[in-house]
């Protein structure tokens, strides 16, 4: 059973910066396929960026590329979210969510793909 814990999360002015973190512990052999999303209240979840640890090759969804960067420390068995030029619209609740084995990239910001989940960390921007 992997166990995840998001960190980081805040509230920022539009243009601004936050980092967010995803400490994960539990078994780890093997390669995963590790994203973050995002879920607005009353709005399905939405994937944000995902990594497979095999090859660390990523994925974006087109709302984020360019401003954020999802990033893993194999020293801290830690999934990162380094998100730059925030606007409001992505205000929202971040999780941090994690599942055995290769995805085609073209399903890794399923949220249907991910059994493991953290519990959330709000990131409110504000113009």
């Amino acid at each position: 059973q992997v166990q995840l814990m998001e960190s980081g999360g805040g509230s920022v002015q539009a243009g601004g910066s936050l980092r967010l973190s995803c400490a994960a512990s539990g078994p780890a052999s093997g390669s995963f396929c590790v994203a973050w999303f995002r879920q607005v209240s009353g709005k399905e979840r939405e994937g944000v960026a995902a990594l497979y640890t095999g090859d660390d090759t990523t994925t974006y969804a087109d709302s984020v590329k360019g401003r954020f960067t999802i990033s893993r420390d194999n020293t801290k068995n830690t999934l990162n979210l380094q998100m730059h030029s925030l606007k409001p619209e992505d205000t929202a609740v971040y999780y941090c969510a994690a599942r055995k084995d290769w995805l085609p990239a073209l399903r890794r910001l399923d949220h249907y793909e991910y059994n493991w989940w953290g519990q959330g960390t709000q990131v409110t921007v504000s113009s």
